[in-house]
């Protein structure tokens, strides 16, 4: 084997080392991520459709090189026993030109494979990403609709019972100095007051309850949305993994 098929014979073990790692199980999408968006490869990234182009470029010329080869010993026929060492030096360099097209063939293959799998597996990565902080965020908003109706809560609580007291302490010093008759009026003034005061009171109780189905339904949206992201995960994870079989099967 000469030198530059050498090298393209260790070019397609690397590729193939390359695709054993990128489908093994136990790397998770993160760690591959933040390999692929480290300094060094940032910087090769840049100019990375230059390199695809240029490999591609290189594989398919020694590819047609070596159908031209195939094509020209195929089509050679010798016979007897006269020219029996000169068949056996054109068998030999027909099986040559045979595996240089296989290995110039499934580098090819490879290179494909692996630009694929970098791209499902960023992909992937950003959808986990995605799916985490929107889990986050509608914790977040439940917790915040949580404790802005509890602290609703506790100041109407405390509006009242401070206006159940200072009505009290007025009624008591009034009815001390007071005719019973005018007295009568004030009760019945007050009584009215006190409804009033209940009517505002059960309204301002059905705008909280109406400002706590909207959060609740806001909430349940936002999970609907998680849930939905989840399942495109999944499917997204599923397709890869029977992309990654199928490339080993291929293999």
């Amino acid at each position: 084997m000469s030198l530059v098929w050498t090298l393209i014979a260790g070019f397609l073990y690397a590729e193939i080392i390359v695709v054993l790692l990128l489908v093994l199980p136990g790397i998770s999408p993160y760690k591959w991520n933040r390999f692929f968006k480290s300094k060094f490869l940032y910087m090769m990234a840049q100019q990375a459709h230059i390199y695809f182009f240029l490999i591609m470029g290189i594989l398919v010329l020694f590819l047609l090189e070596a159908i031209r080869e195939m094509r020209k010993y195929s089509s050679h026929e010798q016979s007897g026993e006269v020219h029996l060492n000169v068949e056996m030096q054109h068998s030999m360099r027909l099986f040559r030109a045979q595996r240089n097209f296989y290995i110039s063939g499934f580098s090819i293959f490879l290179v494909l494979v692996i630009r694929r799998l970098v791209t499902l597996v960023s992909a992937q990565a950003n959808l986990l990403a995605q799916s985490e902080a929107s889990m986050k965020q509608a914790q977040s908003a439940t917790a915040a609709a949580r404790s802005l109706m509890e602290n609703k809560t506790t100041e109407k609580a405390k509006e009242v019972t401070e206006d159940t007291t200072l009505n009290e302490q007025t009624t008591q010093s009034i009815h001390a100095h007071i005719h019973p008759k005018i007295q009568t009026e004030i009760e019945l003034f007050q009584l009215n007051k006190l409804r009033e005061r209940v009517q505002e009171l059960t309204a301002d109780l059905n705008r909280e309850k109406k400002d706590k189905e909207a959060v609740k339904s806001q909430a349940e949206s936002i999970n609907r949305e998680y849930d939905r992201l989840t399942e495109e995960y999944s499917k997204l994870q599923k397709q890869i993994t029977i992309g990654g079989a199928a490339g080993n099967k291929d293999d």
